[in-house]
């Protein structure tokens, strides 16, 4: 009955609408359609739950704002055959861009073409839809997971025993595993003793059942390389519940308030993430998209700086919420990837 109601709803999902319609007078000295406005941009995600999706998304829709972008959000609810039909309805709506945050790449290729044959521009976000027509905005996922490996050394040489989690089939978690290979093979001391994890609507506890498992039967394991703060969040709700959190480290990627919160609280095992401001990422998917709408130049690959958050740093400055760590760590809140004169970037 929960399947067939679900389909039901996924073939006439309606798009949210959470930025305000585009201004009659458009932008002053933009170039058109900019300079009249009404301009519609659909976001179309993979994944929504989460804080990391919620700030991306937060961050789109004020970059729209800023733009006179009229912004249709679809949800994501981790279903590639819903994320397909989102696709189509937006290309009914007459949208002039398309923003597809995360997905599955085999399921996309068709719809997106068809996309892509109307006229429509398209922005991919951490999924790797392999056309040198749709530029890849990505957060340098290499040099995170680098900088959070050269961390791990850091606090516990390069002879540990370690859990790694991770889920094929994701655009930035293969190319941060790409860095784990080669991480073990330059370090022969490093021993993975167990390999987990789950990318759903509950992605953190369904991890923390994983990693209880894990960890039961590897207790000697004293490293945890989690590329994804779900990820990190379920595996320090095990060592919670098992009551080894004071044995073991735990290294992440991306960051939210709720993150700061868990790496900065007494006792806490996460000791440190790499990231990016989900909300700037957000923000220069669709700058992306409005450059492409007005025919200027993009590059296709596109690349947000990370930055390495340890726990003793945040602690020292007293940094409990993203915006404090924007404005204690300026370089967290801009980036001058994909911009123009005519483009309002001052957002958060």
């Amino acid at each position: 009955m929960k399947s067939l109601l679900r389909l039901a709803l996924s073939a006439t999902a309606i798009p949210l609408v959470f930025s305000q319609a585009a201004t009659a007078a458009g932008i002053s000295g933009a170039p058109a359609p900019f300079d009249k406005g009404d301009v519609k941009v659909a976001l179309i995600s993979y994944i929504s739950a989460g804080d990391f999706f919620q700030a991306y998304q937060a961050g789109a829709e004020a970059q729209a704002k800023a733009l006179g972008i009229d912004l249709r959000v679809f949800p994501g609810r981790q279903d590639a055959a819903e994320q397909r039909e989102q696709i189509l309805q937006a290309i009914n709506l007459g949208v002039s861009g398309i923003v597809i945050d995360h997905g599955l790449p085999e399921s996309l290729g068709d719809v997106v073409q068809q996309a892509l044959d109307k006229g429509v521009k398209i922005v991919a976000f951490d999924v790797n839809l392999n056309n040198p027509k749709i530029p890849q905005v990505e957060q340098s996922d290499h040099e995170l997971a680098d900088l959070a490996l050269k961390q791990v050394v850091k606090d516990n040489g390069n002879s540990f025993k370690a859990a790694y989690v991770y889920v094929a089939g994701f655009a930035p978690l293969d190319r941060r595993n790409e860095v784990w290979d080669a991480f073990k093979k330059e370090n022969a001391g490093v021993v993975e003793k167990a390999r987990f994890g789950n990318v759903s609507d509950t992605t953190a506890t369904s991890t923390a059942d994983q990693a209880k498992a894990a960890l039961t039967a590897n207790p000697d394991i004293s490293v945890v390389f989690a590329p994804y703060d779900e990820f990190a969040r379920g595996v320090k709700l095990a060592a919670s519940d098992l009551g080894i959190a004071g044995k073991l480290k735990i290294y992440s990627a991306d960051v939210s308030t709720a993150d700061i919160q868990e790496i900065t609280e007494p006792g806490s095992p996460w000791v440190a993430t790499v990231a990016t401001n989900p909300a700037v990422v957000g923000a220069v998917s669709i700058r992306a998209a409005a450059l492409q709408i007005a025919g200027q130049d993009v590059p296709h690959q596109i690349t947000v700086k990370p930055t390495l958050l340890t726990q003793e740093g945040l602690r020292a400055a007293g940094v409990k919420t993203i915006e404090e760590l924007g404005k204690k760590v300026p370089a967290f809140s801009t980036s001058d990837a994909v911009t123009a004169s005519w483009i309002p970037d001052k957002l958060f």
